[in-house]
């Protein structure tokens, strides 16, 4: 069960609704919190990354750091993808998420959104990181969906091989999109079975909404291979959080 979760924390100060200083406080709880109950990793914004490796090394502990690029909103340019990228691999993050352009994807920009796939994985599989690429499901109509995690699957496995597959995820939300017609703005059944099924062989980890050890227990039995949650201690405890994410 610990080998799926990515305990997150992605809050900035402003959105916490808290100075700098408690935001460190609490971005230091979450990672003392995952080294201790042997989470798989600890997603967090790229500028508290220092912070977590003094504190997993300090621990002696196996604790992976992940971070987000382009977060929440994906519409930086691929340059500033990249630019992004290389500075979390100068400050070596593990597993780097990207939030894929899916605006322009929605568009029929599908030259646009190969190139940024292409180069970022290669940096990404260059420095042996794993990139998890968020295609922010509740923007996407079904067939988007499978449209897009076909793009990626195929572009892979084209591109760096089938021996990469397992170091290139899709991922199903930012957690931060909010919706028009209030639906699930996360990790839902209906979606995450269209992406595992449309990105075979690689690996699907949901995120959004996961805040109870059912929801936890019925995204493992679809398939995924990781979890991003900000609920990770109440779901090891059995409990239900009440958190957004």
């Amino acid at each position: 069960m610990l080998s799926y979760i990515d305990s997150t924390y992605l809050k900035t100060s402003e959105q916490a609704n808290i100075s700098e200083s408690e935001n460190k406080e609490a971005v230091k709880s979450f990672i003392k919190e995952a080294i201790h109950y042997k989470f798989k990793l600890i997603m967090i914004r790229s500028n508290y990354i220092s912070l977590a490796r003094k504190l997993i090394n300090n621990c002696e502990s196996s604790l992976l750091v992940g971070t987000v690029i382009d977060f929440p909103s994906g519409n930086s340019s691929t340059k500033s993808k990249l630019f992004e990228i290389q500075n979390a691999i100068n400050l070596e993050a593990d597993d780097i998420d990207v939030v894929i352009n899916y605006r322009q994807f929605k568009k029929g920009q599908l030259n646009y959104i190969s190139n940024e796939v292409k180069y970022c994985t290669d940096i990404c599989l260059k420095h042996n990181k794993t990139i998890k690429w968020i295609i922010e499901s509740a923007a996407l109509s079904n067939k988007e969906i499978i449209s897009i995690c076909q793009l990626i699957r195929d572009l892979t496995l084209n591109q760096f091989g089938k021996e990469a597959a397992h170091k290139v995820f899709i991922k199903s939300s930012t957690g931060f999109f909010i919706s028009n017609n209030k639906k699930s703005s996360g990790a839902t059944r209906e979606h995450i079975k269209l992406m595992i099924e449309h990105s075979f062989p690689l690996p699907v980890k949901a995120s959004g909404g996961i805040r109870n050890l059912k929801d936890f227990n019925t995204m493992i039995e679809l398939g995924v291979k990781r979890i991003g949650t900000s609920s990770a201690l109440s779901i090891v405890q059995g409990k239900t959080s009440t958190s957004i994410y």
